[in-house]
């Protein structure tokens, strides 16, 4: 791959996330204000998990498919909803943070995982858009394999990195909520969860016809 045209997709990617927060970096944000940086990175994590299996379908031409029947595959999305939905209900109806000292560490780590990795996969047009964007930046008369792994590698770092800075966002606003109550912590994170719900179910589009 040249490296003009490595520079030119690297510019894309940071275009892309040069955009208000979407669904997985209001669900950092809220996670690092009520658990710290520290433990948010396993929602990173999780969410970055997701989006290397999204690629990988991409990369076996499964965003036809998507693309073409996604009525097959919209409930996924309103799944995800219901379970963002949930858990802002949740945490506006809690009025402290004993879930924090009665989960285990490796509990709690591995709830924050898992909401990471069902926030990103309940969007399953990620993969119409990784199929969309991987082929314009292939060079075919080179080999395909280690073009896609340099596209997918970077926009997982580039990814980590924004998704990281959110966190740390979220962390610089939890030192002015926290001088009110922990309540309030609470209440607005759940909003945060509510509003990352709002933005999933507002994303849609139109199959393509064959």
């Amino acid at each position: 791959m040249p490296m003009e045209t490595y520079l030119i997709y690297l510019a894309a990617v940071a275009v892309f996330f040069a955009t208000p927060p979407d669904t997985s970096q209001l669900l950092i944000i809220s996670n690092s204000v009520r658990h710290g940086l520290r433990r948010s990175a396993y929602t990173i994590a999780g969410d970055l998990t997701a989006n290397g299996l999204q690629m990988t379908a991409a990369a076996f031409g499964l965003a036809a498919i998507i693309a073409t029947s996604a009525s097959a595959f919209i409930w996924i999305k309103w799944l995800g909803v219901a379970y963002l939905v949930w858990i802002g209900v949740q945490l506006i109806l809690t009025k402290d943070q004993t879930d924090n000292v009665a989960a285990t560490a490796s509990g709690q780590s591995f709830r924050l995982f898992r909401q990471g990795f069902v926030t990103s996969m309940a969007n399953p047009f990620a993969v119409v858009f990784f199929g969309a964007l991987f082929p314009q930046f292939i060079d075919p008369v080179t080999p395909v394999l280690p073009q896609l792994l340099i596209l997918g590698v970077t926009y997982l770092v580039v990814d980590g990195a924004i998704l990281l800075l959110w966190g740390w966002l979220g962390i610089r606003a939890a030192t002015v909520l926290k001088r009110f109550s922990f309540g309030l912590v609470n209440k607005v994170c759940g909003a945060l969860m509510i509003g990352a719900a709002a933005l999933l179910a507002s994303k849609d589009f139109q199959p393509q016809r064959q």
